[in-house]
């Protein structure tokens, strides 16, 4: 793991692959590193894949206060070490996170986002007392109950698939990472379209969602693609707020790269 300082002296890990322009790789909540490892893979062969923790996350360090304007200063950060200008793919939050460091000027040459999860339908909107209630499970070192707040109320799972999840393996890592989904609800905010500031975004961008996620998912990645003023929309076949890096790999290829889709075997676009 390489290591960057952010302009509020936190120490942010990261990893590299592969050569050519770089490409970083935002994770979303409960991501680190490690979760991009498999694009990333696909990718090496043709850039720099450039995957890292966000803060309070894996290697990387935390300064309090929380800001998003210190996200987009770790991501500044990493940009100089790698040398500018890059690629940005991001996933879920960080896909509004790759879409707060567009705006905010940083040298991105093209924004990749897959599902910002913004709450565009009106019977799917965010409680209004959710990171207030978020905040306070965490404070009081409630984690479990954090978690499953946000998989219920944010993600919108059933309250059976989160018991399940508490049998599985997996939890304990996702306890251990649940202060960290605060961060990622204070970047959405109240999870309305910032359609005036997307709209003053003009670097060419890609919004991507899966045909397996749900509509109000989908309808969010349509309406962000019909407010940045250089976008295209794509739907690939993919899971639940998911595309495999076979499928997904190739379209940010060929979005990057400025290539035709051709005729691989691994593309899969929906009309």
């Amino acid at each position: 793991m390489n290591k960057v300082t952010s302009a509020d002296g936190t120490t942010i890990a990261y990893e590299t692959s592969g050569a050519g322009s770089p490409v970083i790789l935002i994770g979303g909540a409960f991501n680190d590193h490690q979760t991009a490892a498999p694009l990333a893979a696909v990718l090496a062969p043709h850039f720099t894949a450039v995957s890292y923790d966000r803060r309070g996350r894996g290697s990387s360090g935390d300064t309090a206060p929380y800001a998003v304007r210190r996200e987009v200063e770790d991501l500044a950060a990493i940009i100089a070490a790698v040398g500018a200008p890059v690629f940005v793919y991001g996933l879920s939050s960080g896909a509004a996170l790759g879409f707060e460091a567009a705006a905010a000027g940083l040298a991105i040459g093209k924004l990749a986002l897959f599902e910002p999860p913004y709450r565009v339908d009106a019977n799917h909107r965010t409680a209004e007392d959710f990171i207030a209630r978020l905040t306070e499970l965490i404070s009081s070192g409630r984690n479990g109950e954090a978690v499953a707040h946000f998989m219920t109320k944010a993600v919108g799972l059933p309250d059976g698939a989160v018991v399940h999840m508490r049998r599985t393996p997996v939890w304990p890592a996702l306890e251990a990472m649940a202060p960290t989904v605060v961060y990622d609800s204070l970047i959405l905010g109240d999870g309305s379209l910032p359609a005036d500031r997307l709209a003053a975004v003009t670097v060419p961008a890609l919004v991507i969602d899966s045909a397996g996620s749900p509509d109000w998912l989908r309808h969010a990645s349509e309406a962000v693609a019909s407010a940045l003023a250089n976008a295209q929309h794509r739907s690939l076949r993919g899971g639940f707020h998911d595309v495999p890096p076979k499928i997904l790999g190739p379209v940010l290829e060929s979005f990057f790269g400025d290539v035709p889709y051709g005729n691989s075997e691994y593309i899969d676009l929906v009309q």
